[in-house]
């Protein structure tokens, strides 16, 4: 494995800040949430100095998109557009700043008996056959992520995967909550390696979404590191529910470790 690391920067955390952490502790890009306080419209009062300091300390860049509000599988057109136009907008913002990845949440709320799963599932699949191509002219490389409890867990990717180009971001803890222990997620990642571009390394100690520090729960890392081919260059992302750095830092040398054996 020949993987790049980073983290997924958390409420709490100053960009800039980010930014020299990040090259303190040797990490190779920072994942910036684009949601909250990192919305593209409230990005503009720092974005440029956060581009200039990722590039200042040789930082890669990538982004996950916006999911608050978002609802890409809605029956109703009018909501679905309104989301796609958002997204899309966000991948600009993401391009201009220099991202070269969008973890993407290809996701619906409109959970109701009224309609088909089927057929919400087809609207997602167009969304994010479209949010990949506006993206992929932007030199920005989408990752849908396999979400609990949705149209897309590890169990229903078929259809993403025969209908989009998108790349997979695989988050481990959400695979934990489809029922899949370790061995199942690492069974996962071997059946997808190829379309695998990204990972959040989202640890837990059951069939939860914890997001612990690295190492702090039951996720069997070294087995799901495993299943996929030695010449894998994805990236790998921390990503850690915390204010502190120091838990990011931690779970840094703790998957370090890991990976050199």
């Amino acid at each position: 494995m020949d993987a790049r690391i980073g983290f997924v920067t958390q409420l709490g955390m100053d960009r800039i800040e980010t930014a020299a952490f990040a090259a303190d502790r040797g990490f190779d890009f920072v994942e910036l949430m684009m949601d909250g306080a990192g919305e593209r419209r409230r990005l503009a009062a720092d974005g440029d100095a956060f581009a200039d300091a990722l590039a200042e300390r040789d930082l890669d860049l990538l982004v996950h998109l916006p999911f608050g509000g978002i609802d890409l599988g809605s029956p109703f057109e009018h909501v679905r557009e309104g989301s796609i136009g958002e997204i899309e907008a966000a991948v600009e913002t993401a391009a201009a700043l220099g991202a070269e990845k969008a973890v993407l949440h290809p996701d619906t709320n409109a959970w109701s008996p009224a309609w088909d799963d089927d057929d919400l599932r087809a609207n997602a699949v167009d969304s994010v056959r479209r949010i990949d191509a506006h993206a992929g002219a932007r030199d920005v490389e989408i990752c849908a992520e396999n979400l609990p409890r949705s149209l897309f867990r590890t169990h229903d990717v078929g259809a993403l995967l025969d209908g989009t180009d998108a790349s997979l971001t695989l988050d481990t803890g959400h695979a934990r909550m489809d029922g899949r222990d370790s061995a199942g997620i690492a069974a996962f990642a071997e059946e997808h390696a190829d379309r695998i571009s990204h990972v959040h390394l989202n640890d837990t100690r059951g069939p939860q979404d914890e997001h612990l520090p690295f190492g702090a729960g039951d996720v069997d890392f070294e087995r799901i590191f495993a299943a996929l081919p030695d010449d894998w260059s994805g990236t790998l992302s921390l990503e850690v529910f915390t204010f502190a750095y120091d838990y990011v830092g931690a779970s840094k040398e703790r998957l370090d470790a890991l990976l050199e054996g």
